[in-house]
């Protein structure tokens, strides 16, 4: 290799999805192994063959307005996943990976699909504890085999964004845009522009220029190492409120083995406060040491006790979930869940804000306090 160019190393784990997927003979979508890499090192704009590299390695050509040449090299998951398919194991997967593999990299994308996406990016923001190193989640609308497709685009922007940029965080980054991971939100399921973060600004953009909102990305660890450790408790179970809901589906809900629950609520945090027999089982549900955490079921804004039908919520012990996504708040009650610490301080590692995923207002700090 040249000694006068400035080399990243970049660890893509590829686990699956829209991005790498090819026809069948009914014409339907189905993941080819090993055909993602065979297809990468044939394509001049995603392989730089000219350039000599360590083996198992590819070169992405030179970007324009960057010094850094980004080495790229795959770990392929056998079986490919269906992001559908994806689970708290396949989480705990990808971040031991990254760690097994955190001092031989500059940084880490991850391929995935679009469905679960932003679970997947929300979980390993709270397990990779001390992050300093960018870890970019990314898939596509459209293969990337396909002469249109996003795929290029969001593969190559993710290898620039992991190889030469600092940013000590999970992101995900997809149409142009670089977002928080555990703020992202599927919009849209046939739209290229498929992800947004509606409670955080963009970390970044990629235009005629990348612009990369450095005020806004977290810091780094000071120094301290990577921890990837403890479990996804996966006994946690998402409760959405609908008008005259059954009470045998709150109920089932609510009941054990489940030991935290996302509460979708109405507008600002609201129930039916009127309706004794929901709290009186959400009341018995947190005597018994469910962690209830309360998030509207909007895509923008977030939950204040405003009302008497939200009040209620807090006086019952249910946790404010602020302007959590629903994705965000699900991981991290699985994350709290895993660890070992007592109940009281599981409570208080809820109202947190851990990685980024909640905004940080003087409500929250005084609730803190």
């Amino acid at each position: 290799m040249s000694k006068c160019l400035n080399f990243k190393r970049v660890l893509v784990i590829y686990t699956g999805g829209t991005i790498g997927m090819t026809p069948n003979d009914n014409g339907v979508l189905v993941p080819e192994p090993k055909a993602f890499e065979r297809f990468i090192r044939k394509d001049v704009s995603l392989h730089d063959p000219s350039l000599q590299v360590p083996d198992g390695f590819l070169a992405l050509p030179l970007v324009k307005g960057q010094s850094v040449r980004v080495l790229y090299q795959f770990i392929e998951y056998d079986p490919l996943l269906d992001s559908s398919n994806m689970a708290g194991k396949d989480w705990k997967r990808i971040a031991q990976d990254i760690g097994r593999t955190y001092d031989l990299f500059d940084g880490f994308v991850v391929l995935h699909g679009t469905d679960t996406l932003a679970y997947t990016a929300s979980a390993l923001s709270f397990f990779l504890e001390n992050l300093d190193k960018p870890v970019v989640v990314t898939g596509s609308q459209i293969p990337i085999y396909e002469t249109r497709t996003d795929g290029r685009n969001n593969f190559v922007s993710s290898l620039i964004i992991s190889g030469c940029y600092k940013i000590p965080e999970v992101c995900v980054v997809f149409a142009n845009k670089l977002l928080r991971g555990n703020r992202t939100v599927k919009v849209n399921c046939n739209s290229l522009d498929a992800f947004d973060s509606p409670n955080a600004p963009l970390l970044g953009t990629f235009e005629g220029d990348i612009i990369i909102n450095n005020f806004l990305v977290r810091p780094g660890p000071g120094g301290r190492p990577l921890a990837v450790t403890g479990e996804f408790k996966m006994n946690v179970a998402s409760l959405k409120m609908t008008p005259d809901m059954s009470l045998d589906l709150i109920r089932s809900a609510l009941a054990e083995p489940i030991m935290g629950v996302v509460l979708e609520s109405y507008g600002s945090g609201n129930i039916p406060s009127n309706w004794t027999e929901i709290t009186s089982l959400l009341r018995s549900a947190v005597n018994r040491g469910v962690i209830i955490v309360n998030c509207t079921q909007c895509l923008s804004g977030s939950v204040a006790a405003i009302y008497d039908a939200g009040a209620v919520l807090s006086d019952l012990g249910v946790l404010s979930g602020s302007d959590m996504t629903s994705e965000a708040a699900y991981t991290k009650l699985a994350y709290v869940l895993g660890t070992d610490l007592p109940h009281h301080d599981k409570i208080e590692l809820m109202k947190m804000n851990l990685r980024g995923e909640i905004t940080i207002t003087n409500a929250i700090i005084a609730n803190q306090n």
